[in-house]
């Protein structure tokens, strides 16, 4: 049984409907949630908060803070996949900073028009020392190659089996940017992902949209990522 597909649905349906936010350490206050120690990942981590896109600049989504309680892992180091090379692929679908970052950042979007149904889109943001973010993005588009049959991905709240994994177009974003689609089931029925990672500078962007409501009714979903919300969170980190 593919037990994170549900939990997915369940974490999309969860932020759609305003359940709460942030990890465990940082749910009051809505801060990044860090890499390291506060005291070391301060200066990171409040500049991820003055970088992540608003309800303003996002016009017509909602931006809420991530609740990880349903999620497949609540950290990089809970997370494998069964084939070493798909790890990354993994992170950026699951919320998760990849590589060694300095602190990292989550939020939920949502059409306002929509209501409590459709289509989630995770935005998370991750800051690296020197040379880190390219190399993120490199293994990204490694993995991408190495993963078109498919993987598993385990995590401490269940395993998501991915049928495929293939690269997309995607519109010129930051310095680079790379694209996939990933395909999953569950009880039979088909449903497409999609993820594009963004790199600007020492910071990397990493967008994944996923439609909860069709997962848990049983419908079949192609969840695209909204060029809004792409262009205006891109535009934001330079």
């Amino acid at each position: 049984m593919n037990r994170s597909v549900p939990a997915l649905a369940v974490l999309c349906l969860a932020a759609l409907t305003a359940c709460g936010g942030g990890d465990e350490a940082d749910k009051s206050t809505g801060e990044p949630r860090p890499s390291a120690t506060r005291s070391e990942q301060a200066a990171p981590a409040e500049r991820l908060a003055g970088l992540m896109v608003t309800p303003a600049e996002a016009k017509g989504f909602s931006v809420q803070e991530y609740d990880d309680e349903f999620a497949l892992a609540r950290s990089a180091s809970e997370l494998k996949a069964d084939k070493a090379a798909c790890t990354p692929l993994a992170l950026a679908m699951n919320q998760l900073p990849l590589g060694k970052p300095q602190a990292d950042l989550t939020r939920a979007l949502a059409p306002e028009s929509q209501g409590p149904t459709g289509i989630q889109t995770y935005v998370t943001l991750t800051t690296y020392a020197s040379g880190g973010a390219q190399a993120v993005v490199a293994d990204m588009k490694k993995a991408v190659d190495a993963c078109g049959d498919g993987f598993t991905a385990e995590g401490s709240n269940g395993s998501t089996v991915y049928d495929s994994v293939a690269a997309e177009d995607v519109a010129p974003a930051g310095e680079e940017t790379a694209g996939f689609t990933a395909t999953t089931s569950y009880q039979g029925v088909s449903h497409i992902v999609h993820t594009q990672v963004v790199r600007a500078g020492d910071v990397v962007a990493v967008y994944f949209s996923a439609d909860g409501m069709a997962i848990a009714n049983g419908r079949a979903s192609d969840a695209k990522l909204p060029p809004a919300v792409v262009k205006a969170q891109s535009a934001k980190l330079g």
